[in-house]
């Protein structure tokens, strides 16, 4: 992952994880991507994201569920 390119601050969006730099969070990109956007197609609507950015998040999506927490899964 590129150090530093996720960020958490309580003065931008309430602390949520955000891509250095911008007001766009971890979660968004997560959502695009599990909807089915494509990366070019987040980097298009947001052009101040880049694709390390976009891989980033995923890392540190990936990392933060590595802690040992139970994640109850319904449906």
């Amino acid at each position: 992952m590129a150090d530093g390119l996720i960020k958490s601050d309580p003065k931008v969006l309430m602390g949520k994880p955000v891509i250095a730099g911008s007001r766009i969070p971890v979660e968004l990109i997560l959502e695009k991507l599990a909807a089915g956007e494509t990366v070019e197609q987040i980097m298009q609507a947001y052009p101040r994201l880049t694709e390390e950015g976009i891989r980033a998040a995923l890392a540190f999506a990936a990392k933060a569920i590595r802690a040992d927490v139970i994640y109850p899964v319904h449906g």
